[in-house]
């Protein structure tokens, strides 16, 4: 059987005791008395506390209304967890420098020093003899990366191939970030910037293969396959 606390119950008496004394003491003092409202509060209080106690089985059995095993508390609801507090982290499409980029930059520098190392030691690549001013080899080549330079001074004047043209693309590579404000990551977002650094790349490599395979004695065009590779590293 469900009873009220007895604390409720010692209350609710005092309150009951102080109402009528102070009704008998207000009476005496002049015919001041407790308000009417108040009264009818502790009343309709007391009379609910009477009304639980006879909604009880007297064979003991669970009270009207009460909850799972007997509990006249009610539970409002359960809030779980993962409402509140987000347990899976949102994916982002950025990463630290350190260590995700510098680790595998640290590693690429490891793998190409191991490569270089490796292949000095196998390929013999002994130095030419001492420079005779008196004897200028024919062909003449500058080295590989000016070789472009030195393919186009064969086609215009030198003011045009070694100011203008360098000039233009030099510029053209400043300008290119201006050029295309597009902060996408994705090749395919990135055409303009995609076909301008293709065709630079594409000019210096023709230039720089024909200066080096298809260049012959005195810097005329040849077919390697026919008079032989003029070309040393």
């Amino acid at each position: 059987m469900t009873e009220i606390p007895e604390h409720l119950l010692k209350r609710a008496q005092a309150a009951r005791e102080k109402a009528a004394g102070g009704d008998a003491g207000g009476a005496q003092a002049g015919g001041d008395r407790i308000p009417d409202q108040l009264l009818d509060r502790t009343k309709a209080a007391s009379d609910g506390a009477a009304a639980v106690v006879a909604s009880a089985p007297a064979g003991g059995g669970v009270p009207v209304g009460a909850g799972p095993g007997g509990h006249t508390q009610r539970l409002l609801t359960v809030v779980k967890s993962g409402s509140i507090q987000e347990a899976k982290a949102a994916p982002v499409d950025k990463v630290h420098t350190w260590p995700h980029l510098l680790a595998v930059e640290f590693v690429a520098a490891l793998a190409c020093t191991a490569f270089l190392f490796v292949f000095s030691w196998v390929v013999n690549a002994p130095l030419l003899q001492a420079a005779d001013f008196n004897k200028t080899p024919n062909p003449s080549k500058a080295p590989w990366y000016f070789l472009g330079l030195q393919e186009l001074l064969t086609m215009f004047h030198p003011m045009i191939a070694g100011v203008t043209l360098p000039g233009m693309g030099l510029i053209a590579l400043i300008l290119a970030p201006y050029l295309d404000r597009n902060a996408s990551n994705k090749p395919e977002d990135r055409k303009f910037m995609t076909s301008m650094m293709t065709m630079f790349l594409m000019f210096w490599a023709v230039l720089t293969i024909i200066g080096s395979f298809f260049r012959g004695p005195g810097f005329n065009f040849t077919f390697p396959w026919r008079d032989g590779i003029f070309f040393e590293l």
